[in-house]
């Protein structure tokens, strides 16, 4: 099995992070990163013409290590609010937020404004995402053809 050096790591969860796709070749082991159609169906593609044609041309080539689905981020966000102490009022809003219709934006905009905490959650997020980039690329890389 293919093993990713930290760097590689932190560049795949970084990636997925800003809306990308990320696909691994299996032969030689590089990876191309390209917008997610779904996610910005607007953007203009001419900048990733080179890395669009490597993988029309070389598909079966390559795997995709999977993004996260909304209710792995939801997990996340909750999983960061657990690490907070009862007696932290920012608890309290985050799991405020969390509740709320538009959950994903409300967390954004108590996070924002929550001072220290908001480095302290990029942090954990950061962490939690490399965590889901290695179970992610020992999965595909393990599977027999």
């Amino acid at each position: 099995m293919e093993s990713l050096t930290k760097k590689q790591i932190k560049e795949i969860a970084e990636q997925l992070d800003c809306g990308f796709r990320c696909f691994w070749h299996k032969k030689n082991g590089d990876f191309v990163f390209v917008p997610d159609t779904l996610r910005y169906p607007d953007i203009d593609f001419d900048a990733w013409t080179y890395e669009m044609e490597k993988l029309d041309n070389n598909f079966g080539d390559y795997k995709e290590i999977a993004q996260l689905e909304s209710s792995d981020s939801f997990e996340i966000m909750a999983d960061f609010v657990g690490t907070l102490s009862d007696s932290n009022r920012l608890k309290d809003k985050l799991i405020d937020a969390l509740n709320c219709k538009k959950p994903f934006h409300k967390f954004k905009f108590v996070i924002d404004n929550s001072g220290e905490f908001r480095q302290k959650w990029f942090d954990f997020k950061n962490f939690r995402m490399q965590e889901w980039v290695k179970e992610r690329f020992g999965e595909i890389s393990s599977i027999e053809e």
